[in-house]
């Protein structure tokens, strides 16, 4: 029988994306220097936040056994960082876009983010 705890996260990407999520409690493993999803980082945007909403749904209907719910949390962890590395470049090319005297665009520096 599957562990359901009734305690609730939540995983917040950036203003007007936020998954919420049933949780098991448990010390989560340092993925920057261990990646076991590795194929996260070529994901698009909307292909990372599609699979991060379907594991969010898995998890919340409370039928996944302990060893798979601890994997896909780790995979929606990743797949929530990709989320925001992809926001946070796509914010730093917005506010990289050049406007002419009255406002209108008229091109674009080049993107150095870091």
């Amino acid at each position: 029988m599957p562990l359901h705890t009734p305690s609730r996260i939540s995983l917040s990407l950036n203003p007007g994306y936020e998954v919420t999520n049933t949780r098991i409690t448990m010390a989560q493993p340092n993925n920057e220097t261990t990646p076991t999803n590795p194929d996260v980082v070529q994901l698009s945007f909307e292909r990372a936040i599609d699979e991060l909403e379907t594991i969010v749904k898995r998890l919340e209907d409370g039928k996944v056994p302990l060893e798979e719910s601890v994997a896909i949390y780790e995979r929606g962890e990743a797949l929530k960082r990709r989320c925001e590395e992809l926001l946070r470049l796509a914010e730093a090319r917005v506010e990289k876009i050049t406007l002419d005297a009255a406002g209108r665009p008229t091109g674009s520096e080049p993107l150095d983010v870091e």
